[in-house]
Formats: structure tokens, sequence, C-alpha cells
């Protein structure tokens, strides 16, 4: 709400075309000592109703979450930008991935991100055996605790695949996602941005790979993007506690509202 009230504020208070707008500073005294803001009544008789309604709406909350990594040169530059703005995301991390970018997983955990389990080899879980697949999430989540230390990193099977008898078998929630570009297929910044901001909607997850610059530079746009429509970028846990469920192990959601079948 707070990001709708400034763009409104600086649409009511632009200079003529030819000057630059500046922003308006805030009343301190709008602000009650909860820390809510009251609008003043005479900016609220000069807005329409549908602008009205975007400005007292509940902030719109998403996740962006990103597979296959890390890797030093595109994770380190995504972590970079999201880090200048302000922004959470979730890393599902390929174990073989971890050794020599330990690094990496020590900024993601200190710069408040969520680390994920992303299984060691990237194997098709639904068809591998039993022993295989517990054999796959251990020794991942053993190097995941080796440079992040301690956490629950929450499962994304490979490519989403995975069948009742096997998900049985996993510890922790599960994630799918409820947004995909196909990034990886796309190849395409402006493609891949176009396809997100085309599909969202508040309380979504969407699914990208921090292994292709491409894809890095389309997150950040759409960070951007979405910021600007006043939307927050949470982690996937702290998605769900927002919207008060609770996750369950064994269990694959496409977004917290929703939860993906297992075939």
């Amino acid at each position: 709400m707070k990001k709708a009230f400034c763009v409104v504020l600086t649409g009511l208070f632009l200079l003529p075309a030819a000057a630059c707008a500046r922003p308006v500073e805030p009343d301190p005294s709008a602000y009650s000592a909860a820390g809510t803001a009251e609008i003043p009544v005479e900016i609220l008789g000069e807005l329409d109703e549908a602008t009205l309604a975007d400005l007292v709406d509940e902030p719109k909350y998403v996740a962006l979450t990103f597979d296959d990594g890390p890797r030093e040169d595109t994770t380190a530059a995504l972590l970079d930008g999201l880090l200048e703005r302000g922004a959470a995301a979730t890393f599902f991390v390929i174990g073989s991935q971890v050794p020599g970018n330990e690094w990496l997983l020590q900024r993601m955990k200190a710069e408040g991100h969520q680390i994920g389990n992303h299984t060691y080899s990237h194997v098709r879980l639904k068809t591998a055996d039993k022993d295989s697949v517990v054999e796959e999430i251990h020794k991942a989540e053993v190097l995941l605790k080796e440079a992040a230390g301690e956490g629950s990193f929450w499962l994304r099977p490979p490519y989403g695949a995975l069948d009742g008898q096997r998900a049985a078998l996993i510890k922790t929630p599960m994630v799918y996602w409820s947004v995909d570009p196909q990034d990886w297929k796309l190849l395409d910044t402006e493609k891949v941005v176009d396809a997100v901001l085309c599909a969202v909607q508040p309380g979504d997850i969407i699914l990208l790979h921090d292994f292709y610059s491409t894809s890095v530079k389309a997150a950040l746009e759409i960070v951007d993007r979405l910021q600007a429509e006043g939307y927050d970028f949470v982690t996937v846990e702290e998605l769900f506690r927002i919207q008060g469920v609770e996750p369950q192990a064994g269990t694959l959601y496409a977004r917290p509202d929703r939860i993906k079948t297992l075939s």
C-alpha cells in the first residue's frame, strides 16, 4: 500500500510536462503510533473509484524461484540485483553444483533468501527407484547444510514430476509453480518478461532458472515492473506464512492455495 500511495501522490502533484516530477514527502502526522497511515481526505476526494480501490488494497505478494544453480557468474549477478531492489527469492539448488560455490549459498542465507533442495544430480524422481530418491535428496541436503547451516530445505522435484508413492518418502513440503515462462527454452529476456507479466497474479510462484544470463536479466526486469505495480517479492516460505497456510511434508504445492495432483 505504501508503494501505491507514493505512486498516486506523485501523479497528483506532477509538475508541467516540461519539468521533472518531484516526489512528495508524506506528512508524518498522518501516521498513527501503530505504524499505519491515513490518506488525507483532500487527496481521497480527488481519486476515482478504481484508483482508490488500488490504493487501499492489501499488498500483493509473489514468490520468485530459481532452479539449477548455483552458477558463479549468473547467480552472483542475480543476487546483486535482488539486493539492490530489496527483493527476496527462493533458490532450489542442485547438490552437485554446490562444491566451489558454497559462498553463494552463504550469501543467499545472509541476504534473506530461501534455499531449497533440487536433488543432487537433477534426477527424474518419478522414475527413480525409491532408494535412489532418498539418496538424491539426502546427498544434496548434506551439502546444503555444510554450506549454509541447518535449515528445512524444501524440495522441488526436477521437472516437477513425482508420484504418490515416492512423495510419501519426502520429509519436507514440495514446491511446484503456478507461472512458467519456459525461460530455459526461450533464452530471450523480453519474451520471458512478457510471458510472466501476462500471467502473474498475487500469490503466484514463478519458475525461472539462474543458470541463464537471459533469465537473470528477465528476473530483474520482472521485479522492477511488478514492484511498480505494488507487488512485494517474498520467499516461498514467507508466502505460505502470509497466506496462513501450514505446508505439509510430502505435499506438492503450485501455490499456497493450490496443491499439484500427483500421478
